[in-house]
């Protein structure tokens, strides 16, 4: 019986730090993480390795609701196939556990109102977009990667696998930086 910590961020620029140690501290003797957006299971690959590894008496640990997912049908789902495979999920941040059928309810009401909470969020950063674009100060996101610096290693000949390793980014923003920055027929013929 094994309780294996899963902690998550949705953005390279946010710790996990934190999370990991809160899991640490109730006894995970495994502990995966990963940044990655919680709005769906896609790309999330550690929480499909735990999944995969749960045995009948485990427990994946996390130290919230949303660290699970955002999406009230996927948590639920998550949970269903850790049970499935005889093991428990616990959340810390309220304390809740799928060990009784009240954890059930509990955790299913926490997983719907986690996907309202991220309608809200949205709904009001694109309130905020609109009303900043209408005022002129609206400027874009911040821009996650230095185009400049991908351009200039593409120069030097490097592939684009190369570049993303170097830079910290998916061989795929690579790509879209650099289809953006000389057209996509320009940059189709390159690669």
């Amino acid at each position: 019986m094994s309780r294996i910590g899963y902690a998550r961020v949705s953005t390279i620029d946010q710790d996990l730090d934190t999370q990991i140690a809160k899991l640490r501290a109730e006894g995970c003797g495994i502990i995966r993480s990963e940044k990655v957006s919680g709005a769906s299971r896609d790309g999330r690959a550690e929480l499909a390795t735990i999944i995969d590894f749960l045995r009948p008496g485990d427990e994946l640990v996390v130290t919230r609701l949303d660290r699970l997912g955002r999406d009230t049908r996927d948590v639920l789902n998550l949970i269903h196939e850790c049970e499935q495979r005889g093991a428990f999920v616990t959340v810390l941040d309220p304390h809740v556990s799928t060990r009784g059928e009240m954890g059930h309810i509990v955790l299913t009401v926490l997983g719907m109102v986690a996907q309202m909470e991220r309608r809200f969020i949205k709904e009001r950063q694109r309130e905020g977009i609109e009303k900043a674009k209408a005022s002129g100060v609206y400027l874009g996101g911040k821009r996650r990667v230095d185009r400049g610096s991908i351009a200039s290693l593409r120069a030097e000949g490097l592939s684009p696998t190369e570049i993303a390793k170097r830079v910290g980014c998916s061989r795929m923003q690579v790509y879209r930086v650099l289809a953006a920055s000389t057209g996509a027929d320009a940059a189709a013929r390159r690669f």
